[in-house]
């Protein structure tokens, strides 16, 4: 799920510090979640994905796994 949510934040031109602000939380937050560090809720899950303009599906499959 982190190097889907880093891709998608990439894409927007976001930095972690930029996108943790909008959301909210600190950036080492955010650094934890890309890397894998963080047990998320779904709740979180749908949150990031709103919070980036994706289905919470996207950040839960690999890019071959979207149809």
């Amino acid at each position: 799920m982190g190097e889907n949510l880093r891709r998608h934040r990439l894409r927007l031109g976001l930095s972690q510090e930029a996108f943790a602000e909008r959301l909210g939380v600190h950036r080492t937050y955010m650094g934890g979640v890309e890397r894998g560090e963080r047990n998320l809720t779904l709740q979180t899950v749908e949150r990031l994905a709103e919070t980036i303009g994706v289905q919470p599906l996207s950040l839960l499959t690999g890019p071959a796994d979207c149809h």
